[in-house]
Parts: C-alpha cells; sequence; structure tokens
C-alpha cells in the first residue's frame, strides 16, 4: 500500500434536531475516489488516538470522518486516557439516547454524501463500536466494522444499550458488519463474544467474528500482533471486500 498525503480539517454537520456536531476529517490530498468512512469514537471522546485513526485511514485512500457523539453534553469533548477521563466518560457516555445517537450517526453519513464522497461505511471503536452496531440496525451502513464494541447484551446504565438489548437487533442490519475483538477482552468476556458471534452467524454470511487470542481491549491503541492484521482486515472490509 501506498501513503497518500492526506488533508485534515474541522467541520460542522447540522443534525436534524437542529444541533450543530463537530467532527474531525482527514482524506487524501489527491485526487480519485476515496471511499468514506464515519469513525465512532471511544469513550474519551474525538482524542488523539480516534484522530490518529481517522489519519491512518486517509494515508490508506479513505475520507474518514469522526463526529463528536457528545456535541449535546460536552463539545469538543478530548478527554485524557486515564482514571479521570474514564470517570468524565462514564458521566458524558449515559446521557447518549438511542435516538440522538442514531440522528447524529445519520447526519455525519450525510455529511460524507453532501462531500460527493461514495460508498460510505462505519468504523466504532469500544463505544463507538457499541453506536456503530446501532447504526447499522437502524441505517444504510454498506460496511460496517465494530472494533471491541460492548454492552451489545445491555447495561441498565446506559439508555443507549436499551431497552431490548442491542444484540437482539441484529436481523435489522442491512449491510455488512465485521466484529473484532481481543479474545482476551476484560470488558466483552468469554460468554458475551460467544453470544455476539452466535447472532452474526445467525444473521448469514455477510457478517464476520473474529477474536484475537492474546488480545486484550482496545487493542488498536497498542503494538499487539493483531493491529497490523486487524488493519488489513478493516480495509479490507470497507471496500466490501
Amino acid at each position: 500500500m501506498t501513503a497518500e498525503k492526506i488533508t485534515t480539517d474541522r467541520i460542522e454537520i447540522p443534525v436534524a434536531d437542529g444541533t450543530s456536531m463537530g467532527g474531525y476529517l482527514a482524506r487524501p490530498a489527491g485526487a480519485g475516489d476515496h471511499p468514506g468512512v464515519v469513525v465512532a469514537m471511544e469513550l474519551f471522546g474525538v482524542d488523539a488516538h480516534v484522530r490518529g485513526i481517522c489519519d491512518d485511514l486517509a494515508r490508506r485512500g479513505f475520507t474518514a470522518l469522526a463526529p463528536d457523539f457528545y456535541h449535546r453534553v460536552q463539545p469538543g469533548a478530548d478527554l485524557p486516557h486515564d482514571a479521570a477521563g474514564r470517570e468524565r466518560g462514564f458521566e458524558l457516555l449515559p446521557q447518549l439516547t438511542r435516538s440522538d445517537v442514531i440522528a447524529d450517526a445519520a447526519a455525519a453519513l450525510a455529511a460524507l454524501d453532501s462531500l460527493g464522497i461514495p460508498g460510505a461505511g462505519m468504523l466504532g471503536l469500544s463505544a463507538g463500536g457499541h453506536l456503530t452496531y446501532l447504526a447499522a440496525t437502524a441505517l444504510d451502513v454498506p460496511n460496517a466494522v465494530v472494533c471491541y464494541g460492548g454492552w451489545l447484551t445491555g447495561n441498565p446504565d446506559l439508555p443507549v444499550t436499551g431497552p431490548e438489548p442491542t444484540l437482539t437487533l441484529t436481523p435489522k442490519i442491512s449491510g455488512r458488519l465485521l466484529y473484532l475483538v481481543g479474545a482476551d477482552d476484560h470488558v466483552i468476556g468469554a460468554e458475551e463474544q460467544r453470544q455476539i458471534a452466535a447472532a452474526l452467524a445467525a444473521a448469514g454470511e455477510r457478517h464476520q467474528f473474529l477474536a484475537y487470542p492474546g488480545a486484550g481491549h482496545s487493542f488498536l491503541r497498542s503494538d499487539a500482533p493483531a493491529v497490523q492484521d486487524a488493519f488489513a482486515r478493516i480495509d479490507a472490509w470497507l471496500r466490501g471486500e
């Protein structure tokens, strides 16, 4: 793969409820068709890691947009990846509702469409993995990748995960969905991984589940051996391959 030169920008995205949502946009500097992908943030907001994922996707030839799903509660949230940031994240995340998340995801996909970006897909990381899974059940997302998305079997403290568990909505996914997780993930235990794999298998061959032996939660933040393989799979999946 030849790395593309990229440009980055901050944009404002209109949402159907009248709010405005910030977003980080990374795209190849050169001409050509560069498939669009919405990148759903982790618990910590659109932080350096999420922006780095967008930049990496842009170098691979994608137009990547990371919308600020916290824009109604703490616009521009960029939390530190530490105990304090995690605590604040768990104050913000329960304020997200399913209807707002779906509206925001739809707005981000529409923003890519308005830029003339073809074939929009979606990539979600951890908490954003859950948001991506949910969006895939409600919107036209041709190619979705969920990286270690948790709470799919429900969490009474998070309104976005209910009232019915998001996993039960799997038959409503209209596109393709790839779920990647570390086999040793402390957030998504073995039984929940089994349930996710079973739900995707039951929904048909357009979906895939893969657990990486020895990898833990948020392994894309690490130098784990799984990272290179995961990015190769993400690249191919978002291209519909």
